[in-house]
């Protein structure tokens, strides 16, 4: 349970809570103040209005100082703190900092169990809630392998794969589950258990929804992109053509991050979604340890910045200069290209080249493969 909110967390649930999970609008208001507090006030509708924010949002907005819905807001306080162990904003410095290279990161996250956690070297499993034995069988012994090997599994609570992949590394207390609905309930129902077991083996159960968000189709794919972003490598372990787990590769593709398929028999429908994978790039994998190959050096730096992330905040800890800091919070562990980091920096690219080769020379970053990463 949950203890108590401090004044920015509730600014912030409130305005997340008015613009019903929409990212864009969130992001406009938030870029356009200095403080959420000051975009709350009840006369700042015209500049709401002038940002483009969307009709429903705006009315919302009017209404929000209504005793209905002063009420409904209160409502999802109690909800958030009888079913929430923790609350992290995009701004904490306990926020998984593998996430914040992204533009779409969820501004808040919504958790139980462990925090710590979500700092911790992640692999995804994903694939068919439907498997065959035998891909669900491959999805347990990937998960098994690559848990005790020190990775903590990260998938969506679903049936099938994400089920068994949950299942195998509970076996080593190493796995993550990022819903796709409120906290206070779970789905499939079923798997209720299941999610008490994660939470009772150390791991833990997030969400970027409000308490009573629906099970509804276009979430889950929204999901995830945080299941991808959390973790250093996607695992899609079986998938038909029609898969949702193809769209948790695209992204993790977007995101930079490497996807690995496991291919089947070229006759079983089962896998034409992971050969599918494989033509496009995605890399065959028939043994775990291939995976651990390819996210050793990812899987170090990520674990040296989350200890120094518990020691201290990171900026500090590594003495970053301020006018690299900006820069400094956009790299990650995977890499990203000069033309990726520019779109992100307002800065040319002479200006960004130089303040990248300044990291590399403060030993905080280095070049790789065409890609700037952290290595500290």
């Amino acid at each position: 349970m949950f203890n108590s909110f401090s004044s920015v967390q509730l600014d912030y649930i409130r305005l997340w809570f008015l613009v019903q999970h929409s990212l864009s609008s969130f992001r406009k208001i938030q870029s356009h103040y200095a403080s959420l507090a000051e975009a709350l006030q009840p006369n700042q509708l015209p500049v709401w209005q002038s940002l483009g924010i969307h009709k429903n949002h705006l009315q919302r907005f009017q209404d929000s100082n209504t005793e209905a819905e002063q009420q409904k807001f209160q409502h999802c306080l109690k909800q958030i703190e009888q079913s929430c162990d923790f609350i992290l904003m995009d701004t904490d410095p306990a926020y998984p900092p593998q996430l914040l290279p992204y533009i779409d990161r969820p501004p808040l996250l919504f958790g139980q169990g462990s925090p710590d956690a979500l700092l911790q070297p992640q692999v995804a499993i994903v694939g068919s809630r439907k498997p065959s034995p035998h891909g669900r069988q491959v999805a347990y012994d990937f998960a098994y392998y690559l848990s005790e090997q020190g990775f903590y599994i990260n998938s969506g609570l679903a049936q099938g794969i994400d089920e068994a992949a949950h299942q195998a590394a509970l076996k080593h207390q190493r796995t993550i589950a990022v819903m796709g609905t409120g906290l206070e309930q779970t789905y499939p129902a079923q798997h209720q258990s299941l999610r008490q077991d994660i939470l009772n083996s150390g791991g833990a159960v997030i969400t970027e929804f409000l308490p009573h968000t629906p099970p509804q189709q276009h979430h889950f794919p929204r999901r995830n992109r945080i299941v991808s972003g959390l973790s250093l490598g996607v695992i899609v372990a079986e998938a038909t053509l029609k898969s949702g787990s193809l769209i948790t590769a695209k992204i993790a593709a977007e995101q930079g991050k490497t996807v690995f398929a496991i291919p089947g028999h070229i006759y079983g429908e089962f896998h034409q979604g992971c050969h599918q994978l494989i033509r496009e790039g995605a890399i065959l994998i028939d043994h775990p340890q291939q995976v651990i190959e390819d996210v050793a050096l990812p899987t170090q730096w990520q674990a040296t910045a989350a200890k120094s992330k518990k020691a201290e905040n990171t900026q500090e800890a590594l003495a970053v200069p301020e006018h690299l800091q900006s820069l400094y919070q956009q790299l990650d562990w995977n890499g990203q290209t000069l033309d990726h980091l520019a779109l992100n920096i307002q800065l040319n690219t002479a200006a960004l080249t130089s303040q990248l080769m300044e990291l590399e020379l403060l030993g905080l970053a280095q070049q790789q493969a065409g890609c700037y990463l952290r290595c500290r």
